[in-house]
């Protein structure tokens, strides 16, 4: 099996890991193979040269008083509310095809957008859910992050408004199924320790060394899930809040023992620190899928941690 990565990362990922072909899996529950084609973030000059695209769809994430206070020209306000189920128990979960559908053409995508999303200030893991959203609606190969966001548009003085734009003629998505990005808690006891998985902790260290509380109201607990690495979804970013360098994010993998044909299961506390270092997985060609509860759901189920 072959892994296709993306072209800048592509030299990286042999040098880091040695080779690019993967041990060939058997067992029903085999990763599926990695299909990237390009690195799945565009640059600020990228951008500024597509804002009159007629299929591009522009997607501010934050709060709303930035968004009206200066955006990128065109940019459309979106909150994880959004793009999230409505109803359950927890804080954040994903909608039902068909909700989702529903919600994504409110916010004015087709079968042919070009979606590109951005933070408007440090949201960056917030932006990273909304992009792992659009790729389990299949919309992977369609939709960006825009590398340093608003902070770095910013920087290098380019245009912004404080025009709003409204969404003027919902979107046309053909009917779909989600793939399959999200795993339960059942899946992640059966595969926490299991050979070609590996689980990964998002959570900032103090959360997962067990010195601050995480969890549901009435069901905190100190410590992570047993078998867990920790990543902390702020390690995919430099100071000035733009990606590293996919020997860098590669290198961040290696370090938490993932290895060629690995499978990662990331969680955090609620579900949206996970999705950057999906993110960051999915850039250099890692499989990788999100336990969607992630704490929260583990905590509220009563289930085993360790320090």
């Amino acid at each position: 099996m072959q892994i296709k990565i993306p072209g800048k990362a592509a030299v990286a990922f042999a040098i880091l890991f040695g080779a690019t072909t993967l041990p060939h899996r058997t067992h029903a529950e085999a990763a599926p193979q990695a299909t990237a084609q390009s690195a799945p973030w565009v640059s600020t000059a990228w951008l500024e040269s597509h804002l009159h695209d007629s299929n591009l769809v522009l997607l501010q994430v934050g709060e709303e008083s930035q968004y009206k206070s200066a955006h990128i020209p065109g940019a459309h306000l979106v909150r994880l509310a959004d793009v999230a189920a409505t109803s359950g128990e927890l804080s954040l979960e994903m909608p039902t095809a068909p909700e989702l559908r529903q919600r994504l053409q409110g916010l004015g995508i087709s079968d042919g957008s070009r979606v590109v999303v951005y933070f408007g200030n440090n949201q960056v893991s917030v932006a990273t859910r909304i992009v792992f959203t659009l790729q389990s609606a299949g919309l992977a190969a369609h939709a960006d992050l825009l590398d340093g966001g608003m902070p770095k548009w910013r920087r290098e003085g380019r245009t912004l408004t404080d025009l709003v734009t409204a969404v003027t003629q919902p979107g046309t998505l053909t009917p779909f199924n989600l793939q399959p990005t999200i795993v339960d808690a059942a899946f992640v006891r059966a595969h926490a320790r299991q050979p070609g998985y590996v689980l990964i902790d998002a959570r900032a260290a103090m959360y997962y060394d067990g010195l601050e509380e995480s969890g549901a109201d009435g069901h905190h607990h100190r410590g992570h899930i047993p078998g867990a690495h920790n990543v902390p979804f702020t390690g995919i970013t430099n100071d000035d809040l733009t990606l590293k360098t996919p020997a860098e994010l590669l290198g961040l993998f290696r370090k938490a023992g993932v290895e060629p044909g690995d499978r990662v299961i990331a969680y955090c506390h609620i579900g949206q620190q996970a999705t950057a270092v999906l993110f960051a997985a999915r850039a250099v060609g890692i499989d990788a899928v999100l336990y969607d509860g992630s704490f929260e759901d583990w905590t509220m189920r009563d289930l085993p941690v360790e320090l």
